[in-house]
């Protein structure tokens, strides 16, 4: 062959294939750009997602405070009224027994006496309840407990038993021991039926049992409010409880 075509055989050959290399550099170049903005969506994908997440996470964050709040303001408006409730229902006890009589005409029984009954004295009878209703009145609930036991051990049938006895059922519920509070408030319902207190203990009682799981045996105390003593105060407390539930 000759010189001359040798040479530009050559040197097409050489053309050729840096021609190719330069092609092969271009696909490569465009495969990393390609991968690289697949990767970067990607990788924003997941930003968004983590993004969002976070947005999430924060949105129940801000949720639970305001429940937490709500709750907190709930249970103090509870502890509020129960306060207030607990408040009225002293007074009011103050100026009733203002108008009932101060004692009984039965004789008091006294322990230290041997159980042998002994004259009555409503003064002293009056001292001794009240004592024992500063007691509760002072928080002091296991000392008045002591006190509301002994008085309605000692003056059984005298006018204020009824509301010592009450009132050793709020002591024992002030200790959060409602199984000893509906003990001490079945007895106003049942030895004492007829007095003004019976049907505040039947109210005590339903909030003791609904605090121990036992709704339904709450909602036959409420009941029995409405059906034994209707047109009180605290049959419409029933009523409205009633319908809450």
């Amino acid at each position: 062959m000759h010189p001359v075509r040798i040479a530009l055989l050559i040197a097409a050959l050489g053309t050729a294939q840096a021609q190719a290399g330069v092609f092969d550099d271009d696909e490569a170049r465009r495969q990393i750009t390609d991968l690289k903005i697949k990767t970067e969506a990607r990788f924003d994908q997941q930003a968004k997602g983590q993004l969002d997440l976070a947005g999430q996470i924060q949105r129940q964050a801000e949720e639970i405070a305001r429940l937490r709040g709500q709750l907190e303001t709930l249970n103090y408006e509870l502890e509020t009224a129960k306060k207030r409730q607990q408040d009225f229902y002293l007074d009011l006890d103050t100026r009733l027994r203002k108008f009932e009589a101060p004692g009984s005409a039965n004789a008091a029984v006294d322990p230290a006496a041997g159980g042998n009954p002994v004259k009555a004295d409503p003064a002293r009878e009056g001292q001794e309840y009240e004592a024992a209703l500063n007691q509760f009145k002072a928080a002091k609930y296991k000392e008045a407990a002591v006190a509301f036991a002994g008085f309605v051990q000692k003056y059984p049938d005298s006018s204020l038993a009824p509301n010592a006895q009450y009132w050793l059922g709020n002591a024992w519920y002030a200790q959060r021991d409602c199984k000893r509070a509906i003990e001490a408030q079945t007895l106003v319902t049942t030895k004492y039926a007829d007095s003004p207190k019976a049907p505040d203990a039947w109210l005590a009682i339903a909030t003791c049992q609904q605090e121990l799981g036992n709704p339904a045996g709450a909602k036959r105390s409420l009941e029995t409010v409405l059906g034994k003593y209707p047109n009180t105060p605290a049959a419409e407390s029933a009523q409205q409880r009633l319908k809450k539930k």
